[in-house]
């Protein structure tokens, strides 16, 4: 499911700095950031490894609303939301229901080996901000 990454100082840096993150960078956001630390790197190079790092496994891709891609860190189980107004991307702190893959595996024939479940509607700020 997974392929190992080689080590480059680059992806080393796009890493450490998502793992500062809580907010579900976009590759935009992360390119902004690491070229303080690492002025002669491209937005290229960026989606580059963030591509990598995905396809390994070691960081998730999001894809909200079927626009911008953010990415995360945090591997372990979660759920995310989605806010449909400012297109933020938050984690749902509650356990994942692990009943919802057994009873997808009991109802196929697949071998299920991962889930997203990505919650939609607005915000807590832009609802204080009565946009809508």
């Amino acid at each position: 499911m997974s392929t190992p990454v080689k080590y480059s100082s680059q992806r080393e840096a796009i890493l450490r700095f998502l793992k500062t993150r809580k907010d579900h960078p976009t590759a935009d956001v992360v390119f902004q950031h690491i070229r303080e630390d690492i002025p002669n790197i491209s937005l290229a190079t960026v989606y580059r490894n963030l591509n990598q790092l995905a396809a390994a496994g070691t960081i998730l891709r999001l894809t909200t609303n079927g626009k911008t891609d953010h990415f995360d860190a945090c591997v372990e189980p979660h759920y995310h939301f989605c806010c449909r107004c400012c297109n933020g991307v938050k984690d749902i702190d509650m356990e994942p229901v692990t009943e919802l893959v057994d009873r997808a595996t009991k109802a196929t024939s697949f071998k299920i080996e991962e889930t997203t479940v990505l919650f939609s509607g607005i915000c807590d700020k832009c609802l204080e901000e009565g946009i809508e």
